[in-house]
């Protein structure tokens, strides 16, 4: 039986057409419309009313239970039907309907039983169709949230976009036209709006190409449209005839058509050029403009200078006559323009005389040369506007300066105002939205056109895969925020995924470039039919052919081993049976049987793969992956966009692939299984008779928002210990991030084919460990590394050891054929040379090329590792190059240039790291130096170290006498053999531990020898090892490795130094040199360490700061950007200061609680004032499993609207207060900006203390204490100096009354950081969740409470870093310090005897024993793998305050050493008086911190009167307190006056000067009538202004 609805074309019914939905896969069902609504089921049966419809509809389906599963269920059904019919529709006051609604919906989702019903239908369809209902629903939140469920459903979601908007409103209540919109997602009231008169524009010039900046305003525009059922004029902006061009009007037109906006009106500016010209000539005739011929450039400096143009006094008859001359556009005319006369002293450039008109004889497009004069885009907006009856112009922030001239002209003209509405452009990151600068790359050709992937224009984005829902989703999840952001691409790509995740169809391709066939001899060619998505049978079916010769990608065959079984998809198991390899190890084929009956895919392994049949030959297909064209993530004022352009950001991949693909249509969007989604840009074409050739299948890859590679190849786990194929994304990054793991070098390798493989396998560590491997990964490569010195050691009869010589290969036989191909590296590299070269030649991949490249440069490194001669085609293999001998030490050449070439490279790197660049590209270059440097140590012998030329060649016998003019001058030759000598005495003095006056007068004699010696010679005077002497060249390795490791160097050390205790001196972290590896003489392998710091705190505190907190090991980066692991170092810090204050909290009443992370949206969004702030940055939950959740679930930003509700609860009467709890938790804010361990992260500790009071003097005085107590935390236990005040109320919490703070200063920066901050919010709160009790003076009427709330973060573990921190690494206060002392045995050699070293270690125990029953927080270091430099330098680093040394002739002297970290000072203890000096030392030491950054503070904290003086103080980094008087817009202007464009420390944003707070305790009182800084008002207070964090 065949049914047809019929529906009113006016006046839709939806519960009626939602019904029709649902049953029309189990009912033959025709839908159409007309002019009334009828179900026709026969001639003699017709329905007319709605009800009667959907009821018939749901019984001829019964199977569906929309009329209930019982009697009982049918009877409330109809309650309901009746109840949406009678209450809802065609009611002007619902209130009452839906407040009995909301009950019914309390604890329920849907209205009747456990699943949809017709009451659902009917109900959901009667609050759609009500005009009421959006103005409503936060009132009754049940109703609110299953609303908001149903209309998330696909059936709901299609009929309420498809009819909805034809639906006729079925009520208007008198209050509609007053009521405002209420918000929809992020998206703000528009303030003002009005139901159905609201008029929007989007004014694009004719220009270019829209770009997705254009996109959001023009999807902004079209949403408030929509919203408020208004009207979107679209106007081309074409007032300046030289930039107007007609064809780019007909592209922006298909541009909006392709974003599917439909506007109202189209217009011109041109259109009202007569009305524009008619207000000029107004504005003249009331001397409110005037006309100006000052030639531009000294126009500029006048108006900078706040200077009055000389025709600013013109009389009326002047500007007339010259106005006339500009409408002529004579010679004379085409010099002038005119300008408002509107204020030239005007803080605000904006206003300084502004250009109105300006004289062009250039043709317009529309009006010809009717015109000679042509307004300015800033003076035909307002008034075009005005006259078009726009009510609302949307604007971004970065014309907010020209605001105050917008609404000075509509005054002016005397013209109704409309409202200007500012959200943030967009801005994201590797991009440029300048048309200019993508004109530039469409002229040069960088590019194939405007619509190219690459391009960030509404058709790039949208040819690269870029769905217009996608668009949308994105937009409106920014809405019209002001935040001003620069995003990743990643986060647009995001939501695109969403989009085409649930809808693309799954096809199978295979790399061209290593495939392998699986022979299957069972299986029989045939066809079968498949889902082509998993889960989405609507998406349709494939064709899948199987047969007995299929194939599968090389890297997944690799991976297999015989007998085991893998999982084909689409097919089933297979077992695999044979392998055949060839001589290079690839495989080659492979033979597998059918396993179809096993049906456990659990832990197999997943593959794609393709069948060879006569009956569907392959596709040849070709993947392309667009990069960013620009490399720099941010382009700055100063930077030309031209320096930072990718020239290789397209990169192509041959492929085979599934025959379906042969259906594809231009702008299909599939995806390839474990590679990605694609869209088809060229479908494949078959022979042409032409060219005789196929057009393969073009597809460009869609990033899907992920920055993880996918499993392309083989299975995780399977794949850890080799390198997979790349996923499109990341085949840029593979070039430089893949290491070809070296082969184990075999049995019979020669000694100095061991000492290479070491060498590559080394570096293969390294690189593992630079890119934050997988452990496994890492720990694998390091056992191959320890099994290839182990056989280097087992050949040779020594340990290996950095920058040692390669040995000598044994004697080749006579017989050049001897010597196998394979191990000889001179063949190696021209077998490799020949790969590369006919890879070329054929063309290959570009990814292949640059593999083979990076593997032949390798191979040379390696033939210059063994040789020492560079590689040169066609000269005869070489071995290790002779010695040669020479008299003198003249200074090689090739260690010159090298040195130069590793100065140069430093550079490089320390440039792509001030500059932020991504970190593939500082990866290659760190690399890159690391491989300068290791050549240069192989010439000379020793590190490179800046400032330090290039030392004579190790390889040379050198003389005893110094160079230069020491061969020709016996007097200098003299003073060398005093310098060397009197050094020698100092080492013997310090390792004899003799009284430091001794110590000091032979340093001093030594420094005087190395003067002289340096003025008679000209040269610093170097220490020249001699050749010959035995051992010696071994004993001054072991004093380069001590002094390494003192200096952040060193390696793990190598052995300990023979005999002398190492040196004490403190000394500066140096540069981290790749040190020695081997085991020591302890009880395992060394580690191979980078341990000192690479950056310097006064040249780069970002980079300085990284590696403090990373090399002192307090934190561990997380696969979460913005997240980060707090190791027991750093949450230590945050343990001292949790038991602080937790204990004084205590002592004022207040107790510990623990409330919900998760917040509702309705209790989120009860104070709005409050929840604006952190609404960009809340973490939303909408997802359990793979189910959606009927409304989203907020993660805590903050907990006043998680705890006041309980609150509210709790408090009846006056007795139940005061209220005083505190928590201790975690909170996320998913901030958009460039995330900082500790100071800006998205999830951070904190406490939050909330306070209830019966009276405001309690509430006052609490606030008070609480930041008294954040004040002792920073000064008391971290020794931080900061200053207390009250925030301004730009600064102040948002919702609170005010907000008082501590604020610390960082001087390496010049800025400063809130330390912690304490709220009084008076009522707001109490108000917005009915906290109220009782007051028993007045009975029987409720008061509010007082409250407040408090804080303090993980923040101060950075603020303490940053403070206290030097080049060595952190230097923690005693109070916080996880360790007060450290204790280090010493002088333990080879000869010591077991009885003292035994001694030594129970002396060391017994210090420890004491010190701990003294209550002083110690540990010993008795790791005997590491000498005692290299634990110096570890400790120094983590910045224990005091270093214990204990030596053998310590123990004799019965005395100890002590050495302060601030400080660096020794000082000699005896034995006996151990816990009382240390205790003294550790509150000297903390008193002595506290000192300095009091300093500190005090020289950087000044008061300045006038603007001048405060930039000037500001530009010199110090915080400065100024008059102000309090306005938030003043604070506005001071903040971008001060803005600077260049950065105050590599890596930060520029930025402006804040306020930090009005201080407790000013510099300065003010003087009576003293004005503000800005001149413009009376001051109110001195307050602190700064540039922070």
């Amino acid at each position: 039986m065949a049914l047809n609805l019929t529906i009113s074309a006016s006046n839709p019914p939806l519960g009626a057409l939602l019904t029709a939905e649902h049953v029309k896969g189990s009912v033959q069902l025709s839908v159409e419309e007309g002019k009334d609504t009828r179900l026709h089921v026969s001639d003699a049966i017709q329905f007319n009313d709605v009800n009667s419809i959907i009821r018939y509809l749901a019984r001829v389906a019964p199977a569906l239970g929309l009329y209930g599963a019982n009697m009982m269920q049918q009877t409330e059904v109809d309650n309901w039907l009746e109840f949406s019919a009678r209450r809802l529709c065609g009611q002007a006051g619902v209130a009452l309907a839906l407040g009995e609604l909301n009950k019914a919906l309390s604890l329920r989702t849907f209205l009747v039983g456990h699943a949809l019903t017709l009451a659902d239908l009917s109900v959901w369809a009667a609050l759609q169709g009500h005009s009421e209902w959006p103005h409503q629903s936060k009132s009754f939140p049940h109703v609110d949230r299953w609303f908001s469920f149903l209309s998330s459903q696909v059936p709901f979601t299609a009929i309420g976009s498809k009819y909805a908007s034809k639906k006729t409103p079925t009520t208007k209540s008198s209050s509609e036209e007053k009521d405002k919109k209420q918000d929809v997602g992020k998206f703000v009231d528009l303030p003002g709006a009005e139901m159905g008169k609201v008029v929007v524009r989007f004014p694009p010039e004719a220009s270019g190409y829209l770009h997705i900046g254009h996109a959001k305003a023009a999807l902004l525009n079209q949403h408030y449209q929509v919203t408020f059922k208004g009207k979107l004029i679209m106007r081309f902006d074409d007032t300046n005839p030289e930039k107007e061009k007609e064809d780019f009007e007909k592209v922006i037109l298909e541009d909006v058509a392709m974003l599917e906006i439909h506007p109202d009106q189209f217009t011109y500016t041109s259109d009202h050029f007569p009305t524009i010209m008619r207000f000029a000539e107004q504005l003249l005739a009331e001397g409110r403009a005037y006309i100006d011929d000052t030639p531009p450039e000294q126009m500029k400096q006048e108006r900078e200078q706040r200077v009055e143009s000389k025709c600013r006094n013109n009389t009326v008859e002047q500007n007339m006559k010259m106005w006339s001359e500009m409408k002529a556009g004579t010679t004379y005319g085409q010099t002038c323009c005119m300008r408002a006369k509107i204020d030239m002293n005007s803080n605000n450039g904006c206003m300084r005389d502004p250009t109105l008109y300006r004289c062009k004889n250039t043709p317009h497009p529309r009006t010809g040369s009717t015109y000679k004069v042509y307004p300015t885009y800033d003076f035909a907006c307002p008034i075009v506007d005005s006259v078009e009856s726009v009510t609302h112009a949307l604007r971004t922030t970065e014309y907010h300066d020209r605001d105050e001239q917008f609404y000075w002209i509509i005054d002016a003209l005397r013209l109704r105002k409309p409202y200007i509405w500012e959200y943030a452009r967009l801005n994201l990151n590797n991009t440029v939205l300048s048309k200019r600068k993508l004109t530039w790359f469409v002229d040069q050709g960088y590019v194939d056109g405007w619509d190219d992937p690459r391009f960030p224009t509404v058709r790039g984005v949208l040819r690269r895969g870029m769905t217009v829902e996608g668009l949308k989703q994105f937009i409106a999840a920014q809405g019209g925020s002001r935040s001003v952001v620069n995003m990743e691409w990643d986060k647009i790509w995001a939501f695109n995924k969403k989009v085409i995740d649930p809808v693309a169809p799954r096809y199978t391709a295979l790399s061209n470039s290593y495939v392998v066939p699986v022979s299957v001899p069972e299986a029989t060619e045939e066809m079968k039919e498949v889902a082509k998505h998993p889960k989405n049978a609507e998406v349709g079916m494939k064709e899948v052919w199987y047969g007995p010769r299929v194939l599968v990608e090389g890297a997944d065959a690799e991976t297999f081993s015989e007998g085991e079984v893998v999982t084909f998809i689409n097919w089933g198991n297979l077992i695999i049976t044979k392998i055949n390899k060839g001589a290079d190890g690839k495989v080659l084929s492979m033979d597998a049987r059918l396993n179809l009956d096993n049906k456990d895919y659990k832990k197999t392994t997943k593959i794609t793969w393709l069948a060879e049949t006569s009956g569907a030959p392959l596709l040849p297909a070709v993947c392309v992956n667009y990069q960013p064209l620009i490399s720099k993530a941010i382009i700055t004022k100063d930077d030309d966009f031209k320096d930072y352009i990718n020239k290789n950001s397209k990169l192509e991949e041959k492929m085979v692939g599934d025959p379906c693909l042969k259906n594809l249509k231009k702008g299909d969007i599939i995806q390839l299984q474990r590679r990605g989604f694609y869209i088809c840009d060229q479908p494949y074409e078959p022979v042409s008779p032409n060219s005789c050739k196929e057009s393969p299948c073009v597809l460009i890859y869609i990033p899907d928002g992920h920055t993880k590679e996918m499993p392309t190849a083989g299975s995780k786990d399977k794949n850890k210990n080799q390198a997979p194929t790349k996923s499109p994304a990341d085949a840029a990054r593979a070039a430089s991030t893949s290491a070809p793991a070296p082969s184990p070098a075999p049995a019979s390798a020669s000694a100095s084919d061991l000492f290479s493989s070491i060498v590559a396998q080394g570096e293969a560590v390294r690189q593992l460990k630079a890119a934050k491997a997988p452990k496994d990964e890492v720990d694998k490569a390091v056992q191959q590394l320890l099994s290839l010195k182990a056989q280097f050691k087992q050949q040779t009869g020594m340990d290996y050891k950095p920058g040692m010589a390669p040995p000598t290969s044994d004697p080749a036989p006579p017989a050049p054929s001897a010597v196998s191909a394979s191990s000889c590296p001179f063949t190696r590299v021209a077998q490799q040379g020949e790969l590369v070269r006919k890879l070329k030649a054929e063309q290959a991949p570009k990814d292949q090329i640059d593999a083979a490249v990076k593997q032949l440069l390798a191979l040379k490194a390696e033939y210059k590792q063994v040789t020492g001669q560079e590689y040169k085609p066609g000269a005869a293999p070489l071995q290790k190059a002779s010695v040669p001998v020479q008299s003198s030490p003249a200074p090689a050449p090739a260690a010159t240039g090298l040195y130069e070439k590793v100065a140069e490279q430093g550079e490089v790197v320390r440039k792509l790291k001030a500059e932020k660049a991504p970190k593939d590209q500082v990866d290659a270059a760190v690399k890159q130096l690391l491989v300068l440097k290791a050549e240069y140590k192989q010439q000379t012998g020793t590190d490179y170290k800046p400032g330090v030329p290039a030392p004579t060649s190790p390889a040379q016998t050198q003389s005893s006498t110094p160079s230069s003019k020491s061969s020709s001058s016996p007097q200098a030759q003299d003073l060398f053999s005093q310098v060397a000598q009197q050094g020698d005495l100092v080492r013997k003095l310090k390792s004899e531990k003799a009284p430091k006056e001794q110590v000091d007068e032979a340093v001093k004699t030594l420094l005087d020898l190395k003067n002289k010696y340096k003025t008679l010679t000209g040269e610093d005077y170097k220490p020249v090892t001699a050749a010959g002497a035995a051992g010696g060249e071994d004993k001054n390795r072991k004093e380069r490795e001590n002094k390494s490791e003192k200096q952040g160097g060193g390696a793990g050390g190598g052995k300990k130094g023979k005999g002398d205790k190492p040196s004490h001196g403190k000394e500066a972290s140096g540069g981290a040199a790749g040190g020695g590896g081997g085991a020591g003489e302890g009880s395992g392998p060394k580690k191979q360490t980078r341990l000192g710091l690479e950056a310097r705190k006064e040249e780069n505190l970002a980079d300085w700061y990284s590696q403090v907190i990373t090399k002192a090991e307090m934190i561990e980066y997380y696969d979460v950007s913005g997240c980060y692991v707090l190791r027991p170092w750093s949450f230590a810090i945050w343990e001292a200061i949790k038991e602080f204050f937790d204990r004084e909290i205590k002592k004022l009443g207040v107790e510990n609680c623990y409330f919900p992370m998760f917040v509702s949206q309705a209790a989120l969004e009860k104070e709005k004032s409050h929840i604006a702030d952190f609404a960009p940055e809340v973490a939303w939950v909408t997802r359990s499993g793979k189910t959606e959740l009927a409304e989203p679930i907020a993660v805590r930003p903050t907990s006043e609207t998680v705890m006041y509700p309980a609150y509210a609860k709790w408090v009846q009467s006056h007795r139940d207060l005061p209220i005083k709890l505190n928590q201790w938790c975690n909170v996320v804010r998913w901030e958009f900006k460039h995330p900082q361990p500790f100071l800006r992260t998205r999830e951070f500790l904190w406490q939050e203390g909330h306070t209830a009071f019966a009276t405001k003097e309690e509430a006052a005085e609490e606030v008070l204490q609480i930041l008294d107590l954040y004040a002792r935390v920073y000064e008391e236990l971290m020794a931080i100096p900061v200053v207390k005040g009250r925030k301004t109320e730009k600064e102040k919490f948002a919702g609170g009354d005010y907000t008082t703070t501590v604020e610390a200063f960082i001087s390496a920066s010049g800025r400063a950081i809130q330390g912690a901050t304490s709220h009084h919010l008076g009522q707001n709160f109490s108000r917005m969740f009915e906290i109220v009790f009782e007051d028993p003076k007045t009975p029987g009427e409720k008061q509010l409470a007082f409250q407040n709330s408090w804080g303090i973060t993980t923040r101060t573990i950075g603020v303490l870093t940053m403070v206290h921190g030097d080049n060595m690494g952190l230097v923690l206060p005693p109070r916080v310090a996880c360790l007060q002392v450290v204790i280090i045995p010493c002088g333990i050699t080879a000869s010591l005897p077991e009885q003292e070293k035994e001694a030594l270690m129970a002396q060391c125990s017994k210090y420890l024993s004491r010190l701990q029953d003294a209550g002083i927080r110690v540990r010993s270091d008795l790791r005997d793998n590491y000498s005692p430099g290299w634990k110096f330098n570890h400790w120094e680093l983590k910045g224990v305050p005091i270093r214990l040394e204990v030596g053998p002739k310590d123990m004799q002297q019965r005395q100890c050493v002590a050495v302060r970290r601030d400080s660096g000072e020794k000082v000699t203890i005896p034995e006996v008086e151990v816990e009382k000096r240390l205790a003294t030392m550790l509150e000297d030491i903390q008193n002595s911190l506290f000192n300095k950054a009091s300093n500190d503070l005090k020289s950087h904290m000044v008061a300045a009167d006038t603007m001048e003086q405060f930039q000037k103080d500001l530009d010199q980094g110090k915080i400065v307190q100024i008059p102000f008087c309090g306005g938030i817009e003043c604070e506005d202007w001071i903040k971008k006056t001060t803005a600077k464009d260049q950065d105050l420390e590599p890596g930060a944003p520029s930025m402006g000067a804040k306020s930090l707070c009005i201080p407790f305790s000013p510099l300065k009182q003010l003087q009576p009538g003293q004005m503000c800084v800005s001149g413009k008002e009376p001051a109110q207070y001195y307050t602190l202004f700064g540039r922070s964090y």
